[in-house]
């Protein structure tokens, strides 16, 4: 049975306030557009801002103190970007979490199989990273999870839900009830590297090195949802990045090790 989710919630408020509205106001325009226009601001923002937990609870960060960050990358993993993106991590000894496309796991079985041995996190960013995906339904979406969610269990050889993080940090009320049914804990990013704007390296290291906090879940991407289409901006810009963590005495780590959470 689905359980009650933020979701479904946030729908009986709006009945229930726009309800009082017309029992109190009578039935007019004002009575019926203040709470829709409410609960349409509110649905927008749950549905856009990807840290918002509005409509299904979203960690974005750990505890500011600590000393502690964890980078994650997006859209992989990708032959042409993944493997220097695992080079730096392994000069500086830090590990990372990486949010896979599930079909891509399975097209670089090899590539996966070193994501895992070099002791970095695998998450769920979907079996196929549809841009489309925010408008599936509960089941469609489910599918795409469950997929993505086998795709790692097959690598790793654990049944623990991994991590998931929605393409491109969007939510729905259908992806609420889906993660609802496997009790997922849904990861978005406190700090956006921006290197799906600009392939420019240094500008991606200053803005990470610039913004970054103790606590702070970092977004990159090592991957691309287009075939063919890669994005090599925060692999170049990783060993500058890792220069100034150490220098900052921040301590790169996977996001169960940010969230205390075993895995």
């Amino acid at each position: 049975m689905l359980r009650p989710t933020r979701a479904r919630a946030l729908i009986l408020v709006y009945v229930a306030v726009t309800a009082g509205a017309v029992c109190a106001f009578g039935f007019s325009a004002p009575s019926l557009a203040v709470p829709s226009a409410v609960f349409l601001v509110l649905i927008a923002d749950g549905v856009a801002r990807p840290a918002s937990s509005l409509l299904y609870p979203t960690v974005s960060r750990g505890l500011r103190e600590g000393g502690r960050v964890a980078l994650t990358f997006d859209d992989g993993p990708d032959p042409d970007v993944t493997p220097a993106v695992l080079d730096a991590l392994a000069v500086d000894g830090a590990r990372a979490t990486f949010f896979c496309i599930g079909r891509s796991l399975a097209e670089h079985p090899a590539l996966a199989r070193r994501l895992v041995a070099e002791g970095h996190e695998l998450g769920n960013h979907s079996w196929r990273h549809s841009r489309w995906q925010n408008f599936f339904g509960a089941g469609a979406l489910g599918r795409e999870i469950e997929r993505g969610a086998d795709a790692i269990a097959g690598l790793t050889g654990s049944r623990a839900e991994p991590f998931y993080r929605p393409p491109i940090g969007l939510k729905s009320p259908p992806l609420a009830w889906a993660a609802a049914r496997r009790r997922l804990t849904v990861v978005a990013w406190s700090l956006h590297s921006r290197d799906t704007r600009t392939a420019d390296p240094r500008r991606i290291a200053e803005r990470v090195l610039a913004r970054i906090r103790p606590g702070d879940i970092v977004l990159l991407h090592d991957g691309h949802d287009r075939p063919g289409r890669h994005r090599p901006g925060s692999a170049r810009a990783l060993p500058e990045i890792l220069r100034g963590l150490r220098e900052r005495d921040l301590h790169c780590v996977t996001v169960s090790e940010l969230l205390a959470l075993p895995r």
